[in-house]
């Protein structure tokens, strides 16, 4: 729900007139992430590899349009920046996960993740720096870029070597960016914990098909909330993070994740 304005009209966590961009913005968390922005007023380009359900959530929602982009592709990116003239808001979202300790992690394996999940951050937001840098761009102060890490980058998890490993490069790139650019761009992480996501239901799929609900009820439980959480319940911290309210804030960690990094 959107907030009323205040007394003096002035709209809470608002993002009126703002461009925003979500790397795998189709689904799960970066879907929710698109809806929450155009919510708060912005126009969002809803990148992602899969341009059919892009293509469906832009015309579901109005504000927002479909964008090709693989994040492993420099040529993709290229591409994609090509056609933008502006952007305010980046939020590096599109990531995979992988399930092995580091004796059953191979090669190939390891370079994958880093591929998805480190390498891209570092192309997409390297392509996007000069929007994102130049001066009153639409009317935002400074540039914004919200980077999806997750728990796995603050903690150990057993049997996520590589999830946990490229996570915690996103931590790193997140406090490096903002101490590089503090007076013209805000670079921060959202930490999740396990997130009510198709990426969830996808893991479970390949890896417990015969108990799924067993460890579904084991995924709960680890965080002391016991639940999982909800994509939008990350998405309402992006919105934050990317409105003049968290003008202040930069090179920072945010935890949605039931408790689990306190317990």
């Amino acid at each position: 729900m959107t907030p009323p304005p205040d007394s003096t009209g002035h709209q809470a966590f608002s993002l009126n007139g703002r461009h925003a961009l979500v790397t795998g913005g189709a689904s799960g968390i970066g879907e929710a992430t698109v809806k929450e922005l155009v919510r708060a007023g912005a126009f969002v380009w809803i990148a992602d590899i899969n341009r059919p359900a892009a293509d469906a959530l832009a015309h579901s929602l109005g504000s927002s349009r479909a964008l090709t982009l693989d994040v492993t592709s420099p040529e993709s990116i290229a591409a994609a920046c090509a056609q933008l003239t502006r952007l305010d808001i980046l939020v590096n979202n599109a990531g995979i996960g992988h399930v092995g300790s580091i004796e059953q992690t191979e090669p190939e394996d390891f370079d994958r993740l880093l591929n998805v999940n480190v390498r891209s951050v570092y192309l997409v937001t390297r392509a996007f720096l000069p929007l994102l840098l130049a001066p009153g761009s639409n009317g935002a102060p400074v540039g914004s870029v919200v980077n999806i890490a997750s728990v796995a980058g603050l903690v150990g998890i057993k049997q996520r070597f590589a999830y946990c490993t490229t996570k915690g490069a996103i931590v790193a790139m997140t406090r490096q960016l903002a101490v590089e650019y503090p007076k013209t761009l805000r670079v921060n992480a959202i930490c999740p914990g396990t997130v009510e996501t198709p990426f969830v239901e996808g893991y479970l799929e390949k890896f417990h098909k015969d108990n799924k609900e067993e460890v579904r009820a084991e995924l709960r439980a680890r965080q002391p909330i016991g639940r999982l959480g909800r994509p939008e319940e990350v998405a309402s911290m992006v919105r934050y993070l990317a409105s003049d309210e968290a003008a202040f804030i930069t090179g920072s960690l945010f935890n949605i994740d039931g408790g689990w990094t306190a317990a």
